[in-house]
């Protein structure tokens, strides 16, 4: 083989695991032609938290972010994170929504799109991906990676054929948790290896502090691409380092084909932004950490540091290992879903509720109820009629694709923001955030005309000639 391919996450992961998503267009585009010339397979740069980011903190439209990247990278492909039928949001879309974002994903500037389901229900990915392949874009179907009783190889196995046979292109196996264990991987991608024809992608995070060892083995066993973070930004919950992982492999076959000098130029770059978000607070370097409660209650980092925030609104942070300890007893009631965006937050809330409250399921949140409901697709194993009583009692479950039950919604949100409107993408930012995306264009509005935004009031709206 002619050396493995790498994606580096330096614009999208690695921001979002350390400094909460806050790196700026301005901060990406003095580096953007060294990193072209490195040699990347691609660089991931959108998607995930990116989209809310740029609208919610930094007063960027996301879509002017991604115009601005595709055009000063020349030679190397861009890759976006998208939630399948969530998009980039936190509920499922119509499919005209689904469609149009994708169709304008590709048209501003992406070429691969990786896209998963939180409960790995393949119905929830397939207008996704028919809509990739039809706008002329790379379809990377992603495996929500977990471990329990029945997620097992087998269990991987069959889903990666069914999205073969769905037409992707190439297949993800993704590890947010960082708990896919070096034997595993090996195991794994060589049974994969037997049957898929399309490349397998690794993407792990090193928060229990395993994520090099699981990279050498699944390359040994003949993945293709592994996603990695430039030093600065790599290693704790982000992607394990660049640079020590190339030198690793080097005096193998598998050694990459980069510009391993560039590469320390870039990484020069990264150290004083990294300088920068220590200064501001915005890098807390407990994130920096291993944290081993990572591999005992396999829960991702983020999620642990919720369930403290939420423990501390509470003062119960005492009670922080009797909720550690629910969190398995709640997912495995809920049908064992991967702890990932939206479950792994339903999860997590359920069992804080269950110990605050010292009864369980005496109260359960919306979500979680319209998950029970069927509302968010199959769980991976049927939930017991006694679980199904105790939260919804006798309402119906609902058996279909969620995104069925769904109108078209497109010109509606169109109509609602005409007067607001500058360009096509507009009503996707709407639709994906309705209260944030307006404030954005309010605000883009009054600075156009040079008046106060506030003067811009949805009710009664003045518009200067």
């Amino acid at each position: 083989m002619s050396g493995i391919k790498i994606t580096e996450t330096v614009f999208r992961d690695a921001h979002q695991s350390l400094i909460a998503t806050r790196m700026t267009t301005a901060e990406m585009l003095p580096i953007a032609e060294k990193l072209d010339r490195v040699g990347f397979h691609a660089l991931e740069v959108w998607g995930g938290a990116t989209f809310d980011s740029c609208l919610r903190y930094l007063n960027e439209d996301p879509w002017e972010r991604l115009r601005k990247l595709r055009k000063a990278f020349k030679n190397t492909k861009l890759q976006m994170l998208l939630r399948g039928q969530n998009l980039l949001g936190y509920r499922h879309y119509p499919d005209d929504v689904v469609e149009e974002f994708v169709k304008k994903s590709l048209q501003n500037g992406i070429d691969i799109i990786r896209i998963f389901d939180a409960l790995n229900d393949t119905r929830n990915i397939q207008t996704a991906v028919s809509a990739t392949k039809k706008y002329g874009g790379h379809a990377q179907g992603a495996i929500s990676y977990t471990t329990s009783p029945v997620h097992d190889i087998k269990y991987y196995v069959k889903l990666a054929m069914e999205m073969e046979k769905m037409g992707v292109d190439s297949i993800c196996i993704k590890d947010m948790a960082g708990i896919l264990l070096p034997y595993t991987a090996e195991e794994l991608v060589r049974e994969l290896k037997k049957v898929i024809a399309v490349p397998i992608e690794i993407h792990s995070h090193f928060t229990s502090g395993i994520a090099n060892q699981t990279y050498l083995k699944a390359i040994e066993a003949g993945a293709d691409i592994i996603d990695t973070a430039i030093s600065p930004l790599g290693n704790g919950t982000s992607q394990p380092a660049t640079e020590p992982m190339i030198a690793s492999l080097q005096g193998s076959p598998y050694y990459p084909d980069l510009d391993f000098d560039l590469l320390l130029e870039v990484s020069d770059y990264f150290k004083d932004l990294r300088e920068k978000y220590l200064e501001k607070g915005l890098l807390d370097t407990k994130v920096l950490n291993v944290d081993v409660n990572t591999l005992k209650y396999q829960v991702p980092g983020g999620m642990l540091s919720n369930l403290v925030s939420q423990l501390k609104s509470q003062n119960s942070e005492d009670r922080y290992e009797e909720v550690l300890n629910e969190v398995p007893r709640v997912r495995e009631d809920f049908g064992y879903p991967p702890l990932v965006t939206p479950m792994s937050q339903m999860v997590g809330t359920q069992a804080v509720f269950n110990v605050i409250l010292g009864e369980r399921y005496k109260m359960v949140p919306n979500e979680a109820k319209n998950y029970i409901k069927g509302l968010y697709g199959k769980p991976t194993v049927p939930i017991s009629d006694e679980i199904k009583e105790k939260i919804i009692g006798n309402e119906e479950v609902f058996h279909g694709r969620p995104a069925d039950l769904l109108e078209p919604q497109l010109d509606k949100y169109r109509d609602e923001i005409k007067e607001y409107m500058e360009q096509e993408e507009d009503v996707l930012s709407y639709a994906l955030f309705p209260q944030i995306a307006m404030e954005f264009f309010k605000q883009r509005q009054a600075k156009l005309y040079n008046i106060d935004s506030n003067f811009l009031d949805v009710e009664n709206r003045v518009h200067p000639v």
